[in-house]
């Protein structure tokens, strides 16, 4: 039986790297609805950053967003479920972390938006922050994510570094380029396959009728979690390994790729017209 619920994360995944999303995945993406699948994309992008994606599959259901702090209904333009992170938390975990690392400068997304430090570069969000200050001062609500960067480290020297500092108080994760050295704090617990479980299980959909997707580090909890899983042939070594299969890349349309080999009726035709064994 083909799967229930598709579940994909986005950049490197689903969308190509120029940003687009391919008029075949659109259309391998609704020949899987039509089977009666539920697609559910599932991201480290905050909520403000899903319209594009919205507008070019023409899909608007369930969202898992910001690594799976907030869950939202795209098309109801409502927040579904959130897991916040106490903003005592978030200035005790940075300030510690801080210490540990120096350089270390911080930004918090929350659902009023994007707000940082002086010190942090951003690298997409360039004029979009609604405030500029001091970590405690922007710590003034719960979090969905507490932002880490470090110009002198990659994301994967930035996460051992921090690690033995973080490990059990919250959760850590990172996504993007390795050389970006940019850290994704959240409260304890927060992933992507809890945020997504709770979704599917509001279908009555269980985890091995689950197909999932990715190719970042805060895809290994998904990954693992689904009953069947493809890591893209462009993700790190690390998810590859995590997977079950692997898909093409992004730029190789590889989500299209294999919802075309799940939910193409053709075969199905095929086995139901061909003549019985002789005898």
């Amino acid at each position: 039986m083909p799967p229930r619920l598709v579940a994909t994360d986005l950049d490197g995944t689903l969308v190509r790297s120029d940003g687009t999303v391919s008029a075949r995945t659109v259309a391998a993406l609704q020949l899987a609805r039509a089977a009666g699948a539920e697609v559910v994309f599932v991201t480290g992008r905050p909520v403000r950053w899903m319209w594009d994606v919205v507008r070019d599959t023409g899909l608007a259901g369930p969202a898992v967003c910001s690594n799976g702090a907030l869950s939202y209904d795209l098309g109801r333009r409502e927040v579904v479920a959130r897991c916040l992170l106490d903003p005592g938390t978030a200035v005790a975990v940075g300030e510690a972390l801080r210490t540990a690392v120096p350089g270390t400068a911080y930004a918090v997304e929350q659902e009023s938006g994007f707000a940082r430090e002086r010190d942090y570069r951003p690298r997409y969000d360039w004029g979009m922050e609604h405030r500029v200050g001091e970590l405690g001062d922007l710590c003034d609500a719960p979090l969905l994510k507490l932002l880490a960067r470090h110009e002198e480290l990659g994301s994967r020297e930035l996460s051992a570094a921090a690690a033995p500092v973080l490990d059990g108080k919250v959760s850590v994760t990172w996504s993007g380029a390795a050389g970006q050295g940019l850290l994704e704090i959240a409260a304890p617990g927060v992933n992507k396959a809890a945020a997504l479980s709770r979704i599917a299980a509001g279908y009555g959909i269980a985890a091995a009728d689950v197909v999932a997707f990715g190719d970042m580090p805060n895809d290994l909890e998904l990954l693992a979690w689904a009953g069947t899983s493809y890591a893209m042939a462009n993700a790190y070594p690390e998810v590859i390994a995590a997977a079950g299969q692997l898909a093409p890349s992004n730029d190789e349309d590889g989500v299209a790729q294999v919802l075309e080999e799940l939910f193409d009726p053709a075969p199905q035709r095929y086995q139901r017209y061909m003549p019985p064994e002789p005898g």
